[in-house]
């Protein structure tokens, strides 16, 4: 989040409370986009949606899917998503407690592995 964030000098405090003392993230389409579809695939993973549900979610957007199919002859971003989330559901298992329900545990991709 912080590499979408940051993109700016004026943001450096924000930064620094983050522990990041670095120089702002350079703007860049393509990294913009692989790490939006990684948190997206993340976030599916993290409300228990299964991949077939993913795929559905993804096509509830037509005019996303209408435009990347003209620009990139497919809709990119529903495969990217796909990818990454059979990725992280291939990593091992971490268990954290249910939002509602800290005495039950949610099984979530151990995503701290995730390169």
């Amino acid at each position: 989040m912080l590499e979408l964030s940051y993109t700016a000098w004026d943001l450096q405090p924000f930064a620094r409370d983050l522990g990041y003392s670095g120089a702002p993230f350079l703007w860049d389409e393509e990294r913009r986009f692989q790490l939006r579809c990684e948190i997206d695939a993340l976030y599916f993973h993290l409300y228990g949606i299964g991949r077939e549900d993913v795929a559905y979610i993804m096509d509830t957007f037509p005019i996303v899917r209408r435009k990347e199919q003209a620009a990139y002859g497919e809709f990119r971003s529903k495969r990217v998503i796909l990818e990454n989330y059979d990725t992280m559901a291939a990593l091992p298992p971490l268990e954290v407690p249910a939002p509602q329900d800290a005495s039950r545990a949610l099984a979530i991709p151990d995503v701290s592995r995730w390169r």
